[in-house]
């Protein structure tokens, strides 16, 4: 539904990162050219921080990948099944959705430009809507947010995470999960679809593993 909102009016995403965008004279206009820039992705602080939302969902997946084998280190009763269950739902939820639907097989393949590429915010190529693949990007383009689909596979890991520790991280995976995609958005990388529907693709990954991983346990049946 919200692709097909986004596809039907496309304005939503040119009104989104217009907000983001300073205007310049150009030298030589052509028709309908516009010049400017994004002024949010030359901030230093802000590119730190992107660097370290953009590299911080991996670093997490080697840690759980530590933490899966040595969970296979034990055998028997000392075997935590629990906990192999969530790294193994976690890394495969990271895998399918993040890697494989959103880098190898969208951006790779769904031709739609980023804000910063199309004419109207200073760049070469025609603006597509949200779900065209009509786009002239040619590789690792906008469609959708690669960065916006690992913040909601964080976003995800609050559901695996145990107490007491789940209560102390859940607000700082929940600011993190949305600081990601808006930064991206800010910085005219990508439009408030890719990252909405990029983040939302992560959530429907995993709560699909979880469907499919969950098996309902059958009732004992009790002797009269």
């Amino acid at each position: 539904m919200l692709l097909l909102l986004f596809y039907t009016f496309p304005q939503i995403d040119l009104y989104v990162s217009t907000h983001f965008f300073v205007r310049q004279s150009c030298k030589a206009a052509a028709l309908g050219e516009s010049c400017g820039y994004f002024p949010y992705r030359h901030e230093t602080y802000l590119r730190l921080i992107r660097v370290f939302l953009f590299r911080l969902p991996y670093v997490i997946a080697i840690v759980m990948l530590w933490k899966l084998v040595a969970c296979y280190w034990h055998s028997g009763a000392t075997f935590n099944a629990a906990r192999a269950r969530a790294l193994k739902l976690a890394l495969g939820s990271l895998i399918i959705g993040p890697v494989i639907l959103v880098n190898l097989l969208l951006q790779a393949n769904s031709g739609r430009p980023r804000p910063w590429q199309t004419l109207e915010f200073g760049g070469h190529l025609n603006f597509v809507q949200a779900g065209s693949w009509a786009g002239r990007c040619s590789s690792n383009c906008s469609f959708i947010s690669g960065e916006a689909a690992s913040a909601g596979w964080m976003f995800c890991l609050i559901f695996l995470i145990p107490q007491p520790a789940r209560s102390a991280l859940a607000f700082p995976l929940v600011a993190i999960s949305f600081l990601s995609p808006a930064i991206r958005v800010a910085f005219g990388a990508h439009y408030l679809s890719d990252a909405v529907l990029g983040w939302l693709s992560s959530v429907v990954v995993f709560t699909g593993l979880v469907a499919l991983t969950v098996s309902p346990q059958p009732e004992k049946k009790t002797e009269n």
